[in-house]
């Protein structure tokens, strides 16, 4: 039968001590006391006697614990008393061993070694001490599954929960595109001073930017300005001309009602001189007066048309030179990365903005970029306004919503009004009927 006593000690010397004292614990009689008394936090590092057992430093190797079961064995034959033998750090008493060498296997089969213990707890009258190092590693375990991985807290749910439906979720950021890697070998693309010409455009926009001249003009008003604008819109597309120079007449129009007061009779006239003037400027194959006298049906004469045409670069200084909402739009329109459909509804939006005299207000490029922001709602491109648009146009969608909301009232009331001509001109198949689209809801606005 054995005992159970764990004592944090080197084995060979609490071997040979319970060994020496074998003889004398026989002559004290049968109420020796072989252990002291162990609780249930713990063991004492006595000695069989209550002595502390000494430290040695020679490990148990399986040799030398056979010759300490064989000295044992020999005590046992003489005394015929209970052996105490300690093999590593365990005490067993057994009274088997004193049956002789034959019994000596059956003895070393109950031997049973422990090994030592993480934790050590040692207790003596004075102190107490207690060291747990992996209680908090077990604590950090149970609020783990059981399959390694971090279960989610209740908090933690509700948390995300919060933030997806504020909108608060981290969303990938939108990159910016290089809208002139395709146009590096094009020399007529300019890549090298594509920038620094838009620049230039941005910062003398404003000096040529037409004022709010209505209430100088004693005849005219703004009914009269919308139908001569567009009257010219339908005279450009008659002629095929290019489309900077539709813009720049109007921009030289409105410029020039600006510098000058014209009575009611001579703004056709106006129209006329701006037209032929832009045609010079930017076509290759200009129209001639005639052609201008034969579009008025004979309102005019060649030498009225050739003053007004003297008198308007007479008054402009011979500058001609304006960003338009043209030069924008063609610029906005390529970091869009738009299709033949895109590029008509934001042309269709930008020209009935062209025709208002609402839109004045507005510096050329915010209306280029009002009508590729107003377009792309109403086509319901997705995203609405890139990084690569709020970049190059200078503008965020917040500060283009005002003006993107005004033409598109303008498209709201194009199929009800009187004026068609950009209406017509843009249902045509050509055109790829975007007249015909419904405009943008979330930016329809009524104007008085």
């Amino acid at each position: 039968m054995a005992s159970r006593a764990i004592v944090q000690q080197n084995p060979r010397d609490a071997a040979v001590a319970g060994v020496g004292r074998q003889k004398n614990a026989a002559a004290e009689g049968k109420n020796r006391r072989a252990l002291e008394d162990v609780s249930n936090l713990g063991v004492t590092n006595r000695g069989l006697e209550g002595k502390p057992l000494q430290q040695i430093t020679r490990p148990v190797t399986r040799s030398f614990c056979a010759q300490l079961l064989a000295n044992a064995q020999a005590a046992a034959q003489n005394d015929q008393k209970p052996t105490a033998v300690v093999v590593d750090g365990v005490v067993i008493i057994d009274a088997d061993v004193a049956k002789g060498v034959g019994a000596a296997k059956a003895a070393q089969k109950k031997v049973t070694v422990k090994p030592l213990p993480d934790t050590v707890i040692e207790i003596s009258p004075d102190t107490v001490e207690e060291i747990k190092p992996k209680k908090l590693e077990n604590r950090r375990k149970s609020r783990e599954g059981s399959s390694g991985k971090k279960v989610k807290t209740l908090t933690a749910t509700l948390t995300a929960r919060s933030k997806v439906a504020c909108g608060l979720t981290a969303k990938p950021k939108d990159p910016i595109v290089d809208i002139d890697a395709a146009d590096v070998n094009d020399q007529l693309a300019v890549v090298e001073y594509v920038e620094d010409i838009y620049q230039f455009y941005k910062l003398t926009e404003h000096e040529s930017k037409v004022h709010d001249y209505i209430v100088s003009q004693p005849g005219i008003d703004e009914r009269m300005r919308e139908i001569l604008a567009d009257w010219l819109i339908e005279v450009h597309h008659k002629f095929e001309l290019m489309p900077e120079t539709l813009f720049l007449t109007l921009h030289i129009v409105d410029r020039f009602l600006s510098l000058k007061t014209v009575p009611r009779r001579e703004l056709q006239l106006v129209g006329i001189g701006a037209m032929l003037i832009s045609s010079k400027y930017e076509e290759i194959w200009a129209p001639e007066v005639n052609d201008f006298i034969i579009i008025s049906d004979k309102a005019y004469t060649r030498e009225e048309i050739l003053g007004m045409e003297k008198a308007i670069l007479g008054r402009l200084e011979w500058s001609l030179t304006f960003p338009t909402p043209y030069v924008f739009l063609v610029r906005f329109i390529k970091a869009a990365g738009s299709d033949q459909e895109m590029e008509n509804m934001v042309f269709f939006l930008a020209e009935l903005g062209l025709m208002r005299y609402a839109s004045i207000m507005y510096c050329p490029s915010m209306v280029a970029a009002s009508a590729v922001y107003a377009a792309r709602c109403t086509l319901s491109k997705t995203p609405l306004w890139s990084e690569t648009l709020k970049l190059h146009t200078g503008y965020t969608e917040a500060q283009l919503m005002e003006c993107a909301k005004l033409l598109v009232s303008f498209h709201s009331s194009a199929a009800e009004s009187k004026l068609k001509g950009v209406y017509k001109k843009y249902s045509s198949p050509q055109r790829r009927a975007v007249a015909l689209f419904p405009p943008a809801k979330n930016l329809t606005m009524s104007i008085v």
